[in-house]
C-alpha cells in the first residue's frame, strides 16, 4: 500500500530491526509499498545512514539479481562501552557482593532492557567468524545468548547438565571442574546441532573456564568447528584457563579486602 515517505521508512526501519542479519528482498519491500525499487535503494540509504550514526550497525545492500539488504547490528565502540559502564555501576553496588568474591548479576542478564543490547554487544565481537549455531549451557547463559543468535541471525542450542526426555536422544560428555576437580557430565540433543556446522560458545560467568572447555568438548563430539568463545563477564583469576582462547565484556576481580570489583575486560589483557 503506498503511504507517506516518513510512515514507509519507519515500517521498513521496523522489519530490518525485527529481522537483524536476514536478506529482506527489495523487489518485495517495492511491491508492498507501491513504489519502485529506486525510491525503496533511496530508502534504505537513509535508513542505514540513521543505524551507523546511532551506533547500531548498517545495511549491506545486495547489488546482484536477489537485490536484497540485511540490517547487521555492529554497536559502536562508544555506544558498548557506555552500555557495559553502566552496568558496571549497578554491579559494583556493595549489595550485590556475594561470598567467595562473587557478584549478583542474575537480574541484569533476565532483563531484555540489558540482555538484548548484551547480545548486540557479543554479536559485534564475532560477527567477523561467520558463525552458523550460538551454543550455550543453561541456565544463565541463555538470555545473552539468545540475544546474540537474535543478532546474528541463526538459532540457539543449549548445552544441560541433566538430559531429559522431552529432549529426544542426546549426546554426552564428561569434563572436569578446575576448582573442585569433580567430574561433571553436560549433554546436547542430538536434534540441536549438525556435523560440520560453525559454533560459536556464548557464555554468561567464567573462572576456571571448565564450562567452556566441557562444550568445547560436545562440540568436538558433533564434529562442529568452534569458531569463537565469548562471555559476559570473566574473572581475572585464575589467570590461567582450561580454554586458551576467548574473549569477554566485563572483568571481575577480588581487591584487597576480598571485596569483587566489575571493570572492562580491556583493561587488562589476557
Amino acid at each position: 500500500m503506498r503511504g507517506q515517505r516518513t510512515e514507509r521508512l519507519i515500517r521498513t526501519a521496523a522489519r530490518f530491526l525485527t529481522c537483524p542479519s536476514k536478506q529482506l528482498s527489495l523487489t518485495s519491500l517495492a511491491e508492498d509499498f507501491l513504489v519502485s525499487k529506486t525510491v525503496i535503494s533511496d530508502d534504505v540509504a537513509i535508513i542505514n545512514e540513521a543505524l551507523t550514526r546511532e551506533g547500531m550497525g548498517g545495511i549491506n545492500v545486495d547489488r546482484g539479481r536477489t537485490g536484497g539488504a540485511s540490517f547487521f547490528p555492529r554497536m559502536a565502540p562508544a555506544v558498548r562501552d557506555a552500555l557495559l559502564k553502566e552496568i558496571m555501576d549497578i554491579l559494583n553496588m556493595e549489595d550485590r557482593f556475594l561470598p567467595g568474591g562473587l557478584v549478583y548479576y542474575s537480574d541484569i542478564l533476565f532483563n531484555p532492557h540489558f540482555a538484548l543490547r548484551l547480545g548486540y554487544a557479543m554479536a559485534s565481537m564475532f560477527s567477523e567468524t561467520r558463525p552458523d549455531i550460538i551454543m550455550t549451557s543453561e541456565v544463565k547463559g541463555i538470555p545473552i545468548a539468545i540475544f546474540t543468535a537474535h543478532a546474528l541471525g541463526i538459532p540457539l542450542a543449549v548445552c544441560r547438565f541433566r538430559n531429559r526426555a522431552s529432549d529426544g536422544s542426546a549426546v554426552g560428555v564428561h569434563y572436569p571442574s578446575t576448582k573442585t576437580g569433580e567430574v561433571k557430565a553436560m549433554y546436547m540433543g542430538t536434534k540441536q546441532l549438525q556435523r560440520g556446522k560453525r559454533v560459536l560458545i556464548v557464555d554468561d560467568f567464567m573462572r576456571g573456564g571448565s564450562t567452556a572447555a566441557g562444550m568445547l568438548l560436545v562440540a568436538k563430539e558433533f564434529g562442529a568447528e568452534v569458531a569463537g568463545i565469548g562471555v559476559f563477564m570473566a574473572a581475572s583469576e585464575p589467570e590461567q584457563k582450561a580454554v586458551s582462547s576467548w574473549q569477554a565484556l566485563l572483568r571481575l576481580d577480588e581487591t584487597e579486602n576480598r571485596q569483587p570489583r566489575v571493570s572492562l575486560w580491556e583493561e587488562k589483557t589476557v
